[in-house]
């Protein structure tokens, strides 16, 4: 097979962005998704490659939860989206949490997560600590939900959606949710 060669296209791609726009709109429906997959692919093939996850992970659990333990908001390190996660045990039916959901997938099972770190949290109250990394794929979506059990009955109290867009975190919406029969 004989060697392809790219310079045109990408001295366009990298020279007018737009460019961009003009080539999708040329290519069919097939090839636009093969396109896309491949595009995401090779984002979160960098960020594995590139990014130094020991050393990410290990500020996340310096600086990615309150005094209290509960975690903060996610945030853009690198190649990565940095996810804090946190459950602040109270008894074995009664706890806080946060976790950050992808795409309506929670963190934990999403096809997109690169690695997750879990530590036991410090102090008096029992639970745990999580820190994962996601590539920093445009129009990706996460929800942190925040939520608390009570007498083994789970409810989320807060969720706040996220979308990246051009490599930042954009934050799109917030809600608080009434429990059941509550306005």
């Amino acid at each position: 097979m004989a060697t392809r060669r790219y310079g045109t296209i990408v001295k366009h791609l990298t020279d007018d962005p737009d460019t961009a726009v003009e080539l999708c709109g040329k290519l069919n429906d097939e090839i636009l998704l093969h396109l896309g997959e491949a595009i995401a692919d090779e984002v979160q093939r960098r960020a594995v490659e590139d990014g130094d996850q020991d050393a990410v992970i290990a500020e996340a659990f310096e600086h990615g939860f309150s005094k209290d333990g509960m975690a903060s908001r996610p945030w853009i390190n690198g190649p990565y989206v940095v996810c804090p996660g946190a459950i602040i045990s109270k008894s074995k039916v009664n706890h806080r949490c946060r976790f950050v959901s992808v795409n309506d997938t929670w963190i934990w099972d999403c096809a997109e997560l690169i690695h997750e770190e879990k530590r036991s949290s410090p102090g008096k109250t029992d639970g745990f600590r999580a820190v994962a990394l996601l590539p920093k794929i445009e129009r990706m979506e996460l929800d942190v939900v925040t939520g608390r059990a009570r007498s083994g009955q789970h409810s989320v109290d807060h969720v706040i959606s996220y979308e990246v867009r051009k490599g930042q975190l954009v934050e799109v919406s917030q809600r608080n949710v009434a429990p059941k029969g509550m306005q």
